[in-house]
């Protein structure tokens, strides 16, 4: 019996080896990472970190840890997606600043935007490295780009750089909960709404955010912001216990009267084990009649 499919194919420059153990084994074009997973709980098919070519492993001690490096390898490298071009250099808690499974997003969000038949604002609340903002400007939409990460919001503008996309987005520093109020005080309307927001973070000022208190009220206002004839509102979330369900119902109560028809699914990733499919979060996509 086949697994469910809920990736994206088109992937050619990222492809998860194995997986288990706690970790997951990544090709990044001609590069080799090991990074922990906390779902491959599964055990591996053979000794992970002793796979020929491995350039570097990312190593997890107490709250934090340490990327241990045993090939030579560019500080930092690009890779492809369709048109788009995206930089991957290790950092800090294991990332590479890329979230290569949120293509199963891309895909949906470029179908809708480039069958509205016209032109489409999106508000992206955050952005990070602006993988969905690149999607949804490739399809032909304005972005509002938003992350109080100075360093992500600038990493979005060079990926944009690389992929050719020299205009029709903007970006903004800062708390999303505060910058959605004040465009609703200003009186701005989006077509489509995207969120990515994390189980716990900081704004630049120091502004706490928790997804459990904070996710409904952020939704709830940011549909104020939708226009007329909106098309999309998009979470995505990587929580541990926050089930696509969850998102769905927070969509459907905060979106009710629009009459719209609302999908949530797990986002999972392939593997080069034809049997296994590595769980990655949750998403839910509210489309607008």
């Amino acid at each position: 019996m086949a697994l469910f499919m809920n990736y994206n194919e088109e992937w050619s420059d990222y492809k998860i080896i194995a997986s288990g153990g706690g970790e997951k084994l990544e090709l990044w074009k001609d590069i080799i990472l090991l990074r922990p997973d906390p779902q491959a709980i599964w055990p591996a098919a053979f000794n992970l970190s002793s796979y020929k070519g491995l350039h570097a492993r990312y190593i997890k001690s107490g709250g934090g840890g340490n990327w241990e490096y045993y090939l030579p390898m560019p500080p930092q490298w690009t890779v492809s997606w369709r048109s788009l071009n995206f930089i991957i250099k290790p950092m800090g808690f294991k990332h590479t600043g890329l979230f290569p499974e949120q293509a199963l997003n891309w895909d949906k969000v470029i179908t809708l935007i480039k069958g509205a038949d016209r032109k489409i604002s999106v508000l992206n609340l955050f952005a990070y490295t602006g993988g969905a903002t690149l999607a949804c400007a490739s399809a032909g939409a304005q972005v509002c780009h938003v992350d109080a990460a100075k360093a992500m919001v600038e990493r979005a503008g060079e990926n944009a750089r690389l992929s050719n996309i020299d205009s029709g987005i903007r970006y903004i520093i800062d708390d999303c909960f505060k910058f959605v109020q004040r465009e609703i005080k200003r009186g701005k309307k989006y077509d489509a709404v995207i969120m990515d927001p994390p189980s716990y973070g900081r704004g630049p000022s120091g502004e706490t955010w928790k997804i459990e208190s904070g996710l409904y009220p952020l939704v709830s206002s940011a549909a104020k912001l939708l226009s007329d004839k909106p098309l999309f509102f998009l979470i995505n979330s990587y929580t541990t216990g926050l089930q696509p369900t969850v998102i769905k119902n927070i969509l459907n109560t905060a979106l009710k009267g629009y009459g719209g028809t609302c999908d949530a699914y797990e986002v999972t990733l392939p593997t080069m084990e034809k049997t296994l499919q590595l769980p990655c979060g949750a998403s839910a996509l509210y489309i607008f009649k």
